[in-house]
């Protein structure tokens, strides 16, 4: 066999080279552009001699600070492919979360959206190793600074004329740097190797994952600033699909425009965007959705029913994390499956599903025996594989999460059945431990959620001198809705077994939220210990 790398200048020639017809399409502030998938490469081969006239070494970071949209997608092509390391930024982050992250990872330049410049400019006094700021002009209208260091994205790209061809790397190189969501403690930072990358996005064009194909159009309303947008835009460059991008305009309104007018056949997002997108559904025309797919946290059934009953689009599950790629399962019914009813069939599509190719999953007990997959016994969820992470970057690198053969603890607890379906219980530290019994809050959250008045519910454990634990439900009310305790623990009686009730629901105007759309339960024990939180 021929010793050829696998890295990501292997899906920049093939999108160029086979593809370079079809087109990406960007929303920008005052409209829409468009390009070839061969534009776009030319440009990214530009980019990385922009990246040699700013002496970047082979092997620094190159932060991103940017929306979805044509530019960044040349950066994740042009930076990996170029030896550097491509490090996408949340500028949702808190700013001393940001300050913190861009020091660990060194960020030697950092390549900064226009309209986000507000937030990532006053971090710049505390950011002593990145010398040099290139803005990309989004159509924001904020200020550019008159500073040295502050350089344009398209006047640099103009000074480089020809073409820059593809450094010579390792396929075990470093390619993408990304930080965990910092949930259990400070953020740690992942490195996906040039390898991880191509392997990752091939398990995305399977079949039994998210069978992208050139005939698909995909749009990633995931962000590009986390977890690579799931490795969409690689497999979209891989497979010569057209591409959509969304850009800043994240509004519900915006986002349905650009599904419904540019005839999506595939896109990704997480619970909270579907939900906010669920009012629009009688008036959408998603007839070429062929597959929407959840993540990021549990899918409920409720919401996936009603995407199925209001616009027939089958919304489903999917289950991954910053260390592994992301994917690791996707929800799809297997051939064994085919014989349950409806209610069932829902159930498997809004759990995380089967494993996907070269990913493999255990679960291991308190004691670290292996636990049967016989769908009712729970472990903690194990993953390896050639896309898993074996540790963390940085300062992260002494808290490791791999066990002693190799397998990445993920902190889930978890049940798998004969078929190998995944089910998440719990995340370790959101399990309630009531009279020495577990109660899932995951569980908890969907069969109240299944409720037609609740927009969302979160449940975490409170103190009880009787029991040790109890669990408290945080829940917020549908607009134009009214909802009292009764009415949610008469919903949930046959539900839940009966100690699983909340003895306490507490009516909130929000549940606050991680940078990446997830229950933010830290912020939310904080704010239910409080006396005077928001009670309605």
């Amino acid at each position: 066999m021929q010793d050829r790398a696998l890295d990501v200048a292997m899906l920049v020639r093939r999108a160029e080279g086979v593809f370079g017809h079809k087109r990406v399409v960007t929303a920008t502030a005052t409209g829409e552009g468009a390009a070839t998938w061969g534009e776009v490469v030319a440009r990214a081969r530009r980019l990385a001699g922009v990246l040699d006239l700013l002496g970047v070494p082979p092997g620094a970071r190159v932060g991103t600070f940017g929306w979805n949209s044509q530019r960044h997608l040349e950066l994740y092509l042009a930076v990996p492919s170029s030896g550097r390391v491509l490090h996408t930024l949340n500028h949702r982050l808190f700013a001393a979360e940001l300050t913190y992250i861009v020091a660990d990872a060194a960020d030697d330049v950092l390549f900064v959206d226009r309209s986000l410049l507000p937030t990532v400019w006053p971090l710049m006094a505390d950011l002593h190793t990145v010398r040099h700021v290139v803005v990309m002009d989004d159509g924001g209208d904020e200020p550019i600074p008159g500073d040295s260091r502050v350089f344009d994205y398209d006047a640099l790209l103009a000074r480089v004329r020809e073409p820059v061809a593809a450094a010579v790397v390792a396929e075990d190189d470093a390619a993408s740097l990304c930080y965990t969501s910092g949930t259990t403690g400070r953020p740690k930072g992942v490195l996906s190797s040039q390898r991880s990358i191509v392997l990752h996005t091939l398990v995305l064009l399977g079949a039994d994952a998210f069978a992208i194909s050139e005939r698909d159009v995909v749009m990633p309303i995931v962000p590009m600033f986390h977890v690579n947008a799931w490795g969409l835009p690689y497999a979209a460059a891989m497979a010569g699909a057209d591409l959509v991008l969304p850009g800043p305009r994240m509004t519900p309104d915006a986002l349905a425009s650009l599904l419904t007018r540019h005839r999506v056949t595939f896109t990704a997002a997480v619970p909270a965007i579907w939900r906010a997108l669920e009012p629009l559904l009688p008036g959408l025309d998603l007839s070429a959705l062929r597959m929407a797919v959840s993540g990021g946290s549990a899918l409920p059934i409720s919401l996936s029913q009603a995407y199925d009953d209001v616009a027939g689009v089958t919304l489903s599950s999917s289950w991954g994390m910053t260390e592994t790629s992301p994917l690791v399962t996707c929800a799809r019914p297997a051939s064994t499956q085919d014989g349950l009813d409806a209610a069932a069939r829902r159930e498997i599509l809004c759990s995380p599903g089967r494993s996907v190719p070269l990913t493999e999953l255990r679960l291991l007990d308190a004691d670290g025996h292996i636990v049967p997959h016989d769908g009712a016994t729970p472990g903690e969820v194990q993953v390896s594989g050639p896309t898993i992470a074996n540790g963390y970057f940085g300062a992260g690198a002494g808290q490791e999460s791999i066990t002693d053969d190799g397998w990445l603890r993920t902190g889930d607890i978890g049940t798998i059945d004969a078929d190998g379906c995944l089910r998440i219980v719990d995340r370790t530290k959101d399990l309630v431990k009531s009279g020495g019994e577990w109660i899932s809050s995951v569980t908890l959250e969907n069969a109240i959620m299944a409720h037609p008045d609740v927009l969302e519910a979160a449940v975490v454990a409170v103190p009880d001198r009787r029991w040790g634990e109890r669990p408290l439900a945080c829940v917020v009310v549908a607009p134009g809705r009214s909802l009292a305790a009764e009415d949610l623990r008469a919903h949930l009686a046959g539900r839940v077994a009966s100690w699983w009730v909340p003895d306490e629901f507490r009516f909130m105007p929000e549940i606050p939220k991680t940078a990446t759309g997830k229950f933010a339960k830290v912020a939310l024990r904080r704010q239910v210990a409080d006396p005077a939180g928001p009670l309605i």
